[in-house]
């Protein structure tokens, strides 16, 4: 399957959608809750990372199986070549940024350089001390999904065994069940009387990669189901518009379980219920039958250029925003205007100045590579 140009209208929009609902709900936390109209639009906000777990599962799985289908060989060096000048130049510019410059910084401590530079922040991560950069979190989960899926299908590609592999998903799926039940009882229940609970329940169970997995999962099934059974796939993506409905109302029922985040319910069942209510939103996004699909939009589809710069910058930038503007009193919602223009202008110069000469430089080594290696045979 070929992802062209055209699909991704669809997926623009949602990665717009999840991207600002990260923003909004991160600009509330740092805001203190200002504007006041702010926290009950933002408050299920956090649920964007969630949205572009579903997203990358789909994008990344979509293009491995592709090449599993053709019948060609899979190469883990190329996949994280690809990766590397795609994700690393950005982030190592912001985490410099965060170590360079402390004002920049939108809490007072980082945890040590050596956990961003080895994707394991997420692991054990003391948010209460040092919750700078926090939501890097998300970034390790991802790093983690690229080492592993991989080396995972390649090894069922050299035994053989790919085609009977579906019942993996379901393992890892189910799994995640019972690693957060664990999780809950076991590691985060005897502090659910501590001062500090939430900052246990966010390491614990929010944080680790382990308990993380479901919207990966998710966007790896659709991937799955579209390139492996097109037939099947077709006739799931036909109902268009329709696939919205259940989406809706699955996301509508987590925002409900969700609203006490700590209970074992919302704990264990929440991340799960939510990766498949964002798997419909994407099915409804892939569908050529849907306004989703068919509808280009200038606006998001610049968003969805600028999501990752912005995703990476965004805390610190808001912080720096309204720290150099805390003496002119400005009217809360103007102080929200400004630093949403201030954060897409740094977005903005990181993808021209860094995001796209590495994405460059990475077509060309890329295209040297493949060169090389159709020589050598």
């Amino acid at each position: 399957m070929s992802i062209h140009p055209a699909r991704l209208n669809g997926l623009d929009h949602l990665r717009a959608m999840a991207i600002m609902f990260v923003f909004f709900f991160h600009y509330f936390i740092i805001s203190k809750g200002e504007p006041e109209w702010l926290p009950g639009v933002a408050k299920f906000g956090w649920t964007g990372v969630d949205l572009f777990f579903v997203l990358s599962g789909f994008l990344i799985a979509a293009q491995l199986f592709a090449r599993i289908k053709a019948g060609q060989p899979l190469s883990y060096r190329d996949f994280f070549l690809r990766r590397v000048f795609r994700i690393i130049p950005a982030y190592l510019v912001t985490v410099g940024l965060y170590f360079v410059f402390p004002a920049f910084r939108e809490r007072e401590a980082l945890p040590p350089l050596w956990r961003f530079l080895t994707f394991t922040q997420n692991l054990g991560l003391n948010l209460k001390d040092s919750g700078t950069f926090s939501h890097a979190w998300s970034l390790c989960v991802e790093e983690h999904f690229y080492l592993f899926l991989p080396l995972i299908l390649i090894l069922l590609q050299q035994t053989g065994r790919f085609r009977r592999a579906s019942w993996l998903l379901m393992i890892f799926f189910l799994g995640g069940f019972a690693v957060r039940y664990v999780s809950y009882v076991y590691l985060y229940g005897p502090f659910q009387t501590d001062d500090a609970s939430w900052m246990y329940w966010y390491r614990y169970i929010y944080y680790p990669t382990y308990t993380r997995l479901d919207g990966l999962l998710a966007g790896v099934t659709i991937a799955a189901l579209s390139v492996f059974a097109p037939v099947r796939w077709q006739t799931v993506a036909s109902y268009g518009n329709w696939l919205l409905l259940p989406g809706l109302l699955m996301l509508t029922a987590a925002y409900f379980l969700c609203k006490d985040q700590q209970t074992f319910s919302a704990s264990v069942f929440g991340f799960p219920l939510i990766a498949l209510g964002f798997g419909c939103i994407v099915g409804t996004a892939l569908s050529p039958a849907s306004v989703l699909f068919r509808w280009y939009s200038p606006v998001t589809s610049l968003l969805a250029n600028l999501s990752y710069a912005l995703y990476l910058t965004h805390k610190g930038i808001i912080h720096l925003t309204r720290e150099l503007l805390a003496g002119n009193e400005l009217h809360p919602n103007l102080m929200l205007v400004i630093c949403t223009i201030t954060c897409l202008t740094g977005a903005y110069a990181m993808h021209i100045l860094i995001e796209k000469p590495f994405m460059r430089l990475r077509h060309r080594v890329t295209t040297s590579v493949e060169t090389q290696h159709l020589a050598s045979h």
